[in-house]
């Protein structure tokens, strides 16, 4: 993330940049064997914190550490005001393995957790929860990166120490808990020690380079998108697709790579699919952007589908690829991507007619109803990406293993096509089980139909199921929060709608129904999360844009009008609560949010769309369904309030290029 700042150095952090630049770079993805677990008392009664009240199971599974973890809110800050103490914000997420990999180092040591509680009040939060606070804070660690040089970025655990007002002055990322423990880098106890030091020596300040990164980052998260006209021309469509061209990888699909750097990591990015599908539906392409378009969709979605982010065994996606080729994956599985790719994969098969992409709808969604879909119908948050602490360990394999498990017949078909006969792929010695070939090839080189090999694979792929279920299991993150439910509810609405399946349209429906039930307040507001039985939180943004937008999916599937009612009353009730009125779009908070740093509102699309993006589409479907021009009007400024970033870099918001196509489509004479 390039930001709009001015370099500058503050004189305080030039202490703490040596402390920081000692520390070595931490890489929330390398894969390096885990040192013995910091020493710590199991035969003790353990403690419990403040976190032991929370509902987000991210927050509860720190609610024994001997840190005297508080969650974000007024109590912390005042504490750390009363007694003039520096806060210590640590941001994470139930699937992150390196945020497990810090609370055993550190976060479970007595003596660090000690030494925390005696000089820092510290703060826990879950950024899937609050998504506010750690776009905010995530956004200070960058500037920090930046006007110091360091040459680091972003990702989780998140650590920022902040002044008692929630002023940020020096972050980073992991950090190992003691000096030499990976590496020859600064570990995090010498780095409290360190920051503790300063802060009593030179706090005026350390208070002032504080002052100085939060104007940075309210003026990078405040600051307008849109240009002097602030308006959007057609000619953007041809631009951001010319734009994903030049990001496309022609060899392996997917976006953003660097030929030159392979373990670059490589993330589906759904909102970058799904504008190819719309330009591709459009039927306004000339013959060579029809063409390059069904060459970027279709490359993209086929290496994905061949590739090990796919769990070839168990259906559904992994979060991101390690490498270039896709074959790696970092392991855990998010509620947010399965639900986006089960909408695009259905789109493509109607457009291409590939059953290999059927099998990926009906898989991934066997999965989510599998392994995702909790007792009232609704969906939960995430799988863990480790088990039995060792990233990866519940999905790989060892050649030994799978023969064993399998047939002499069955193995002489799975390994060749699974990849099985080449080098172990993960950690020298194991396989994450991926295609080895394309479906002609395997065609090809087997002299059977697609339909006839699969249902040979089919069994082969059950049995091995089967016993990778008897593993210990990655642990499941069982929050519900409504912005990802209605990126869920969406990925069912479609499938059912496309593949004719009546039971995807279904599930889709209940889970709206609780949604609307349980995440909902009496006034008809939306809560963003709920668990331990309860909803919390106010809705964000995102909540209600996604949620609409799964409801408008249902409508689709069905014509029932009451999912086409609701959609129009969370609508309503968003530009009530977000609507920025001198700018056109919305606020990512709503207007009587808790008072934060920045409010922010950002248009850029990336693994999940903006809120805004989403926001124009529903605006534009509600504005021609229920001939409400005022909702057409509303869209174009929510576009046109991007209208810089369209400009300078239309491949960043592609959702809002189709929210655009479908204005021009809606408003044409």
């Amino acid at each position: 993330m390039q930001l709009a700042i001015s370099p500058r150095c503050p004189r305080a952090l030039m202490l703490l940049i040596c402390v920081h630049a000692m520390a070595g770079p931490h890489n929330p993805v390398l894969r390096s064997a885990e040192p013995p677990a910091a020493a710590s008392s199991p035969d003790k009664e353990r403690p419990t914190n403040r976190l032991a009240k929370e509902t987000s199971p991210y927050l509860l599974l720190h609610a024994h550490n001997p840190v005297d973890w508080y969650p974000w809110g007024e109590e912390a800050f005042s504490k750390a005001k009363a007694e003039g103490k520096v806060v210590f914000l640590s941001v994470g997420y139930t699937s992150c393995h390196w945020c497990h990999v810090m609370e055993r180092e550190s976060f479970v040591d007595e003596q660090i957790a000690a030494y925390m509680n005696e000089h820092f009040v510290c703060v826990k939060v879950d950024r899937e929860e609050r998504p506010d606070v750690d776009s905010i804070y995530m956004t200070s660690v960058q500037i920090y990166n930046q006007v110091t040089g360091n040459g680091r970025g972003g990702g989780w655990p998140m650590s920022v120490f902040m002044t008692p007002d929630a002023k940020p002055f020096f972050g980073g990322t992991y950090f190992p808990a003691r000096d030499g423990d990976r590496g020859a880098g600064t570990g995090f106890f010498t780095l409290l020690k360190r920051v503790q030091e300063f802060w009593s020596m030179q706090r005026e300040a350390i208070e002032k380079d504080a002052d100085a990164i939060t104007e940075l980052v309210k003026r990078e998260m405040d600051r307008p998108r849109n240009s002097e006209d602030a308006f959007v021309e057609p000619a953007i469509l041809e631009r951001a697709l010319q734009s994903l061209a030049e990001q496309f990888d022609p060899v392996y699909g997917g976006f953003g790579f660097a030929a030159a750097n392979p373990n670059r990591p490589k993330f589906p990015e759904p909102p970058n699919l799904d504008f190819l599908i719309h330009r591709l539906q459009s039927g306004k392409l000339n013959e060579t952007d029809t063409k390059t378009a069904s060459q970027l969709l279709v490359t993209t979605l086929e290496r994905m589908a061949m590739g090990g982010i796919r769990d070839h065994l168990g259906g559904g996606f992994h979060r991101y690829s390690v490498d270039r080729f896709w074959r790696i994956p970092h392991f855990e599985k998010m509620l947010y991507d399965n639900g986006q790719l089960a909408s695009i994969y259905a789109e493509a098969y109607a457009i291409t007619g590939r059953e290999d992409f059927r099998r990926v709808v009906d898989e991934t969604l066997a999965f989510v109803s599998r392994e995702m879909r909790d007792e009232h119908g609704a969906y939960v948050a995430a799988l863990d990406a480790e088990s039995e602490d060792e990233e990866g360990k519940f999905y790989r394999w060892g050649k030994v293993e799978v023969e064993q498990l399998l047939s002499p017949q069955e193995f002489k078909l799975f390994a060749p096509i699974y990849g099985l006969e080449a080098v172990p792929n993960f950690e020298g010695e194991y396989y994450a089980p991926q295609l080895s070939m394309t479906p002609e090839e395997l065609t090809e080189r087997t002299g059977k139909s697609n339909a006839a090999l699969e249902q040979q694979l089919t069994p082969i792929r059950e049995k091995l199921l089967a016993a990778r279920n008897q593993r210990p299991r990655p642990l499941t993150d069982t929050k519900i929060l409504t912005s990802w439910n209605g990126l869920m509810i969406r990925g069912f609405a479609d499938a059912g709608r496309i593949l004719r399946a009546n039971e995807y349209v279904l599930a889709a429906t209940r889970a709206a129904e609780f949604v609307l039930t349980q995440l909902r307040t009496e006034d008809g507001r939306l809560k963003r999360t709920y668990g331990q039985g309860r909803s919390a939180l106010n809705a964000y943004l995102d909540d209600y844009a996604f949620l609409a937008d799964g409801l408008i999916a249902l409508h689709r599937a069905t014509g029932n009008e009451r999912w086409l009612r609701e959609a129009e009353e969370l609508t309503r009730m968003q530009i009530e609560l977000f609507w920025d009125e001198r700018n056109g779009g919305f606020y990512f908070t709503s207007g009587d949010h808790e008072t934060l740093l920045a409010r922010g509102r950002d248009p850029v699309d990336g693994v999940e769309p903006s809120g805004n993006s989403v926001a124009a589409s529903n605006l534009v479907y509600l504005g021609a369904s229920l001939e409400k021009p005022e909702y057409l009007e509303r869209a174009k400024r929510t576009i046109d309030s991007a209208s810089g970033l369209l400009r300078q870099s239309p491949g960043a918001a592609p959702r809002l290029c189709v929210a655009y196509q479908d204005w021009l489509e809606a408003t044409a004479p």
